[in-house]
């Protein structure tokens, strides 16, 4: 069951997908299904791609609903051709994520830089989200565990206690990512608690208390209730299902559903 303590946290990441267009059409679906139950305790969250981050700004304006860019780069200005800072995304979005899988398999991003990110991110007043997940091959080998905790421990080196305990962390297993194949809820929530247990043994309790910890990999409506279900899973990091608004309005239900 989803933490009394920690507010649940369902974020929707739309990827390469969407034209401006579409992306607001879509903030608008979701706008609606959000606010027909105005007394919804789940945080939501949509990231769109950076040209649709001012539209679907304006299109949930006013509306308990966050926007998250779904990359940043470390620096505010420069000779970075085709990056964006996080001094830019400052009053377009209240959340970046960092570290994704795909970021760091496509374009050869490690933990320093992730670390990079995060702390640009938290230095303009965003909330990075933190992406951690493992290969087919480590968990295969029974190595995932070690492989992620090491994720997590890279980073988020060297930011402070209340910053992790700030932030939010996505575990994404890689080999469930657009797969159809789910981490199975109880894999997931050991996983996360190994997670939440290595925040504990650097940062403190009181960090490993607050931080929010998310499972993403092919979450969809028709399980999203078991997920969230288990104690130290405190959301979802959304792909797919994220780009149609109903099935996305059902897995935040499932948050509510799963809270005390």
């Amino acid at each position: 069951m989803v933490s009394a303590v920690r507010r649940p946290i369902i974020a929707g990441n739309w990827k390469m997908n969407t034209t401006v267009a579409e992306a607001t059409d879509l903030a608008r679906q979701v706008r609606a299904a959000v606010a027909s139950h105005p007394d919804y305790h789940t945080e939501v969250v949509l990231c769109p791609p950076f040209l649709s981050l001012s539209a679907v700004a304006a299109a949930v304006e006013d509306a308990p609903i966050g926007v998250g860019a779904q990359n940043c780069y470390p620096a505010d200005s420069g000779a970075y051709t085709g990056e964006v800072s996080a001094a830019m995304l400052v009053g377009l979005c209240q959340y970046v994520i960092v570290g994704h899988s795909e970021r760091r398999g496509y374009f050869g991003e490690d933990n320093a830089f992730v670390q990079q990110k995060a702390a640009h991110a938290l230095a303009h007043g965003l909330t990075p989200i933190v992406c951690v997940g493992e290969s087919l091959e480590h968990y295969e080998a029974g190595t995932g565990a070690a492989f992620v905790t090491a994720q997590i421990t890279g980073s988020l080196h060297d930011l402070s206690a209340d910053a992790v305990g700030s932030l939010v962390i996505a575990y994404e297993p890689i080999w469930a990512i657009g797969t159809g194949h789910a981490a199975t809820a109880a894999d997931a929530n050991t996983m996360i608690g190994a997670i939440r247990a290595t925040v504990a043994d650097t940062w403190g309790a009181a960090a490993a208390g607050r931080v929010r910890i998310q499972y993403g990999g092919s979450v969809a409506a028709a399980n999203a209730a078991t997920l969230l279900a288990e104690p130290e899973i405190d959301g979802a990091l959304v792909g797919g299902a994220s780009l149609k608004a109903d099935e996305f309005a059902a897995i935040i239900a499932a948050a509510e559903v799963s809270l005390p």
